[in-house]
C-alpha cells in the first residue's frame, strides 16, 4: 500500500522555547509540510491538522551537534590533479558521500540533536565539512561549511612527510602559500596564456585559493589552550577566517584568546574522578591534571563572560555523559540560555542558515527537541525529535510506566484504579467502594489503553478507551456514553535522594597551570633594583667587581659603581656575601618545545622551533631555579639541514610569542656524522638519501645550488618588473626561503657535528657558496681543528667533559673547551639535557678543572660566549651599562658547587627566588591536600575508566615523542 503520512501537524498545550530567552507556555506549534506554519497560543488549528496533545512537554528548537566526526574517502582523482602530500584533501566534500549510519543517528537522537555539522576523521587539510539533517535521508542543509584542518601527526616509525608537529605546521604554511600563488598564477595564465607555461591542475589548490578568497571559514582542531593560540597565529599570518574545535582548556589562557574573538566548537568532555584510592597512584597525578578536573566544568559558563561565542558538540562523549556534564556546568554557572544558544541559535547562525534552523518560528524548518521536562536537568527525557515535520521517536512513543494507583472520575463518580506490569505484561483492578474488580482484555500501546470491566452486574461489562497524558489519562466509557479521566495518586515516584548541586570550582587559575605557576597572568612587574656591597662579575671588560653597588632601572643595566643612591619606589638588596652574574645563557636547548625532530626527509629548512614553543614546560622553572636566563632552542639532528632555531628568554608564565626574544639573529639547525645517514636507526631505514658521509656533503651542495638559482629568479622578478608584467610569479618555497637568508648572512647555521674530516668539509662548502658557519654544535674534535675554525670565523659550542659514549666520539677529550679557547675560537657549553640546563654554573666550572682557564673566562662559556654565538651580545650576556637586566644572584662564587641561585631576574623582573620557592611549594601542597580530599569525598561512579591526561608533555629530542 501507498504510505500516506499526515502533512500538517498541531503539537498542543506544550512549553515551547521559541528561541533561547523567549518561552510560550501551554502553546501550539502548527507544522505544515516540514516547516513551522504558526507557533503561540489560541491558535486555530486547521481541519487538515493532525493534533497531538504535548500536556507535559516541553519543546525545543531542534539542536545541532556541531562537530561530529564521520569516515571520509578522498575523491577519485588522477594522481596529476591531487597535491602531492596524501594529507592534503581540501577536495574531500563530505556533502557528497554521506550517508545516514542508523546508529549514530539514533544516538544523536536520544539527546535531543536533529541535525549535525560533519566533519572528517583524517588527515592535515582534512576537507569540506558539511551541515546535514539526522534525518533517514541524510538531506545536506549545505555544503562547504568550513575546511577541517588537524594537527595530525602519525609520529616518528612514519616514514611520510610531516612525521612531527613541526612538520605539520610547515605543511600549512607552505600550502596556504601555494593556494594563494596558484590562484593568482591561473588568474595570470588565463589572461596571458602566449607568456606562460600552462599551470599544472591542482584540486586542493585551486579549492583552497577560492576558500581564502571568499573568506570562508578554517577550522582548527586543538586539544590543549597553547595549540588554540597556535593557530590563531597561523590564521593570523594568512588573514584566515578561522574558527576553533576547542578542548576543554580554554580556561587556562581565557584573556588571551578573548582578544582574537574567536568561535569555539566546544566539546562538553570533562575528565573522570582521578582514582586516588592507593596514595602512591595519587602521586602520578599532576597538580594541573587535578586542577582540571575541578575546574572543568566552569569553562563554558567562563568563556560566555569572555564574550566568546561557542557552540556545543557531543564528540568524544557518549550521550548520557553530554546531557550529565552540561548539567554540571549550567549548576555551575552557565545560564540555561547561554546553553541553549549553543546548542541552537549560535551554530545555527555561524553555519550560514540561521534563517531556517535554530529558532521555533514561522518559515523556518520543523526541527524540534521535545522532552518530558528541562532538558538542562538530566533526569527529564528525549520523547521524541522532529526534523523537517517528521517525528522520530527517542523512547515508545509516550511509553511511560503507568503503574501504581489512579484516581478514574466519570461525573459525579470516581473510582480508584491499579495497574500492574509483571514482564510487560500488564494486569489491573478497579475498587468500587470496597470490592475489587479485574479489569479484562487490558491492552497498552502507545499512549493508547483500552479495558472492559463489569462495574454493574446487571448491564455486562463496559469498554474503556483513552490516551495515557504523562500522569493523566482521558478517554471515554463508550457503554455509558459518558468520558472519563484518571490522575496518578500512587507510586508516581520513589522516594528522591538529596541531590548535591554543583557550585562552581573555588580555585583559581595559574601562570602556567600547575606546580609554581603563578596566581595572575599579570602578576610579575619590572622593578627598580639596587644591590649593594656585592661582587659583580660583569663578564664585560670590568671583569669582577668586589664590594660594589649595582642599580637596574626600567628592565636595563642603569649604573655599576661604589656607593650607588636609589630613587623612590627602589628594591633594596643587601649584597654582602653574595655574587651577581649575568643571567646564564645555554647555546643549545631542546627544553620548551612539543617538537623537535621533523626526521621524515634529509631537508626540513622550513620547519621553525617557534610554532612549537611550549611555555608551560617545567623545565622552564627548573632552569631558572639554576640561574639561566636565555636558551637556544634547536631542532634535533635527524636530517642534514633540520628546522629554524628559537632563542627565548625563560619568562615563566606567559604565552609562547612572549618567550621568543625578537633580538636574536634568525638561525636553522644542520648536523653532520652518524645521526643524518641513519646509522643506528635499524634495518627499516635505509633508503633515505644520504646513507654516508660523502652523501652528506653532495646533499648540502645540491641544497645551496637549487637556493642560488631560487634567490637568482626571485632577484630577476624584482629587478625586471616589465620583464614579469605578464608571467607567473616565482613560487614562494619556505624551505629555499631559509637557504637563501643563509646565502645572505642573515641566519646562521648550529651545526651538530664530531669529527674533524667533516667539521672541515662544511667550512669548505660554506665558503664555496659564500657563507660563514655560525656555530659547530658539539664540536668534539674542534680541538683538532681549532685553527681552521677561527679562520673561518665559526664559534664553538661544546659539552663541558663528554667523551666516549659512543664510537663516534671515540677521539673527544674534556679539554676541548679550553684548547679551542687558547687558540682564539670563542667558545660556550651547552647543555642538550633539560637536567643539565639546571646546573649551567658548575659546566662552566670545567673549564678550570679541563684546562686551567680562569674563573672570569669559565663564567663567559655560559655568559657572554654563547650571546656572541647567537649575535646578541649587544643586549645580554654582561652586566653593562645599557644592557638587559638579566642577573643572577648567587649565594656563593657561582663556579662553586655549593653555590645557590637566589634569584633569577629577566628585564627586571624576578622569575625564581628561593624564598619565593618555598611559598609556592607550601601552597601548591595545601592545594593538593585540598584537591585530594575533594576528590575522595566524591563517589565516583567511573571506575575502570580511561584516565584522563591533561599535562602537556614537551618533545624528546631523540625519539621525538610529540605533544600529548
Amino acid at each position: 500500500m501507498r504510505e500516506n503520512k499526515p502533512g500538517v501537524w498541531a503539537l498542543t498545550h506544550a512549553k515551547v522555547y521559541i528561541e533561547p530567552g523567549s518561552i510560550l507556555d501551554d502553546a501550539t506549534i502548527l507544522i505544515r509540510d516540514g516547516l513551522i506554519e504558526n507557533v503561540g497560543r489560541d491558535i486555530r488549528i486547521p481541519k487538515d491538522a493532525t493534533a497531538l496533545d504535548m500536556s507535559g512537554k516541553t519543546i525545543y528548537p531542534g539542536f545541532i551537534d556541531s562537530w561530529v566526526e564521520i569516515s571520509a574517502q578522498s575523491e577519485k582523482i588522477t594522481p596529476h590533479d591531487a597535491h602531492w602530500n596524501h594529507k592534503v584533501n581540501a577536495r574531500r566534500n563530505l556533502s557528497s558521500q554521506y550517508q545516514p549510519q542508523k546508529k549514530k543517528m539514533e544516538s544523536l537522537h536520544k539527546i535531543g540533536f536533529t541535525t549535525a555539522h560533519i566533519v572528517p576523521d583524517s588527515g592535515i587539510f582534512q576537507g569540506q565539512t558539511a551541515l546535514v539533517q539526522l534525518n533517514n535521508e541524510g538531506t545536506v542543509l549545505k555544503s562547504g561549511v568550513g575546511q577541517d584542518i588537524a594537527y595530525e601527526v602519525d609520529g616518528w616509525d612514519s616514514d611520510d612527510y610531516p612525521n612531527s608537529l613541526l612538520g605539520v605546521i610547515a605543511l600549512l604554511r607552505q600550502t596556504f602559500l601555494d593556494a594563494n600563488w596558484y590562484g593568482k598564477a591561473i588568474e595570470k595564465t588565463n589572461q596571458f596564456p602566449q607568456a606562460n607555461p600552462p599551470i599544472k591542475n591542482n584540486k586542493d589548490l585551486d579549492i583552497l585559493s577560492s576558500w581564502i578568497h571568499e573568506n570562508r571559514p578554517f577550522i582548527f582542531e586543538t586539544n590543549h589552550e597553547l595549540s588554540t593560540l597556535r593557530s590563531f597565529n597561523v590564521s593570523d599570518e594568512f588573514q584566515l577566517n578561522s574558527w576553533i574545535r576547542g578542548s576543554g582548556y580554554e580556561y587556562r589562557r581565557i584573556s588571551t584568546i578573548a582578544k582574537t574573538n574567536p568561535f569555539i566548537i566546544l566539546p562538553l568532555d570533562f575528565p573522570t574522578t582521578p582514582d586516588i584510592s592507593d596514595p602512591y597512584e595519587e602521586l602520578s597525578y599532576s597538580t594541573s591534571e587535578l586542577k582540571h578536573w575541578d575546574m572543568a566544568a566552569d569553562n563554558p559558563a567562563l568563556l560566555f563572560e569572555e564574550g566568546i561565542s561557542i557552540a556545543f558538540t557531543a564528540f568524544g562523549l557518549k550521550g548520557k555523559k553530554f546531557r550529565k556534564n552540561m548539567s554540571r556546568s549550567v549548576e555551575r554557572g552557565l545560564s540555561e540560555t547561554n546553553a541553549l544558544a549553543a546548542l541552537t541559535t549560535i551554530p545555527a547562525e555561524k553555519m550560514g542558515k540561521g534563517d531556517q534552523l535554530g529558532r521555533i518560528k514561522k518559515g523556518y524548518l520543523a526541527n524540534l527537541s521535545i522532552l518530558s521536562g528541562n532538558y538542562f536537568n538530566n533526569k527529564s527525557k528525549v520523547v521524541s525529535v522532529w526534523i523537517g515535520g517528521e517525528e522520530y521517536p527517542v523512547i515508545p512513543k509516550y511509553d511511560i510506566d503507568i503503574t501504581g494507583e489512579w484516581k478514574v472520575t466519570m461525573g459525579k463518580k470516581w473510582y480508584q484504579l491499579e495497574l500492574k506490569n509483571n514482564n510487560n505484561s500488564y494486569s489491573g483492578t478497579i475498587i468500587k467502594d470496597t470490592t475489587k474488580i479485574a479489569l479484562s482484555k487490558l491492552k497498552i500501546g502507545g499512549n493508547f489503553i483500552s479495558w472492559q470491566v463489569i462495574l454493574d452486574s446487571t448491564a455486562g461489562p463496559s469498554r474503556f478507551t483513552g490516551h495515557i497524558l504523562e500522569n493523566r489519562m482521558e478517554g471515554t466509557a463508550h457503554d455509558m456514553r459518558m468520558s472519563w479521566n484518571a490522575l496518578k495518586t500512587g507510586g508516581v515516584e520513589k522516594e528522591k535522594k538529596k541531590q548535591e548541586v554543583e557550585s562552581p570550582s573555588e580555585i583559581s587559575v595559574y601562570f602556567p597551570e600547575g606546580s609554581y605557576g603563578w596566581e595572575r597572568e599579570d602578576q610579575l612587574d619590572s622593578k627598580n633594583i639596587l644591590i649593594q656591597n656585592t661582587t659583580v662579575w660583569t663578564c664585560g671588560k670590568k671583569g669582577i667587581l668586589e664590594g660594589v653597588d649595582i642599580l637596574f632601572e626600567n628592565g636595563k643595566v642603569k649604573k655599576i659603581g661604589y656607593g650607588l643612591n636609589s630613587g623612590k619606589g627602589v628594591v633594596k638588596i643587601d649584597g654582602i656575601g653574595k655574587h651577581v652574574t649575568p643571567g646564564l645563557i645555554d647555546c643549545h636547548s631542546h627544553s620548551a618545545a612539543f617538537s623537535i625532530n621533523e626526521g621524515s626527509q634529509s631537508i626540513t629548512a622550513e620547519v621553525r622551533i617557534q610554532d612549537v614553543i611550549n611555555s608551560d614546560d617545567i623545565a622552564i622553572y627548573w632552569e631558572l631555579a639554576g640561574g639561566l636566563t636565555m636558551a637556544n632552542i634547536l631542532h634535533g639532528s635527524a636530517n642534514t639541514i633540520g628546522g629554524q632555531n628559537a632563542v627565548i628568554k625563560l619568562r615563566w608564565g606567559v604565552t609562547p610569542e612572549k618567550l621568543l626574544y625578537k633580538n636574536a639573529m634568525p638561525g636553522i639547525k644542520f648536523a653532520l656524522g652518524e645521526n643524518v645517514k641513519q646509522s643506528n636507526w635499524g634495518d627499516d631505514y635505509m633508503t633515505r638519501y644520504p646513507q654516508t658521509r660523502m652523501g652528506v656533503e653532495q646533499i648540502l651542495r645540491d641544497a645551496f645550488t637549487s637556493a642560488t638559482e631560487y634567490k637568482y629568479e626571485w632577484n630577476d622578478y624584482i629587478d625586471n618588473p616589465k620583464k614579469w608584467k605578464k608571467k607567473v610569479p616565482p613560487r614562494q618555497d619556505l624551505e629555499l626561503d631559509a637557504l637563501v637568508e643563509i646565502m645572505e648572512g642573515k641566519r646562521q647555521i648550529h651545526c651538530h657535528s664530531y669529527r674533524q674530516d667533516e667539521i672541515l668539509m662544511l667550512t669548505r662548502v660554506a665558503e664555496d657558496f659564500g657563507f660563514t658557519i655560525g656555530t659547530f654544535q658539539h664540536v668534539l674534535e674542534g680541538y683538532k681543528v681549532a685553527d681552521r675554525l677561527k679562520e673561518h670565523g665559526a664559534n664553538a659550542s661544546t659539552f663541558s667533559d663528554w667523551w666516549a659514549y659512543k664510537y663516534e666520539v671515540i677521539d673527544a677529550i674534556p679539554y676541548n673547551g679550553a684548547l679551542m679557547t687558547d687558540v682564539g675560537v670563542n667558545v660556550s657549553f651547552n647543555s642538550d639535557s633539560n637536567e643539565l640546563a639546571r646546573r649551567m654554573n658548575t659546566e662552566a666550572a670545567k673549564g678550570v678543572k679541563y684546562g686551567n682557564l680562569s674563573e672570569e673566562e669559565a663564567l663567559k662559556l655560559v655568559t657572554i660566549n654563547p650571546a656572541k654565538q647567537l649575535n646578541i651580545d649587544k643586549w645580554v650576556g654582561s652586566l653593562e651599562v645599557g644592557k638587559d637586566a638579566d642577573f643572577v644572584i648567587w649565594s656563593d662564587n657561582p663556579l662553586s658547587t655549593s653555590a645557590k641561585c637566589e634569584q633569577t631576574w629577566i628585564d627586571g623582573i624576578q622569575y625564581f627566588s628561593l624564598d619565593v620557592d618555598e611559598k609556592l611549594k607550601e601552597r601548591d601542597m595545601k592545594l593538593r591536600s585540598q584537591l585530594v580530599k575533594k576528590i575522595l569525598s566524591k563517589k565516583s561512579d567511573e571506575k575502570g575508566k580511561k584516565r584522563n591526561h591533561s599535562d602537556k608533555k614537551s618533545a624528546i629530542h631523540h625519539n621525538c615523542l610529540e605533544e600529548q
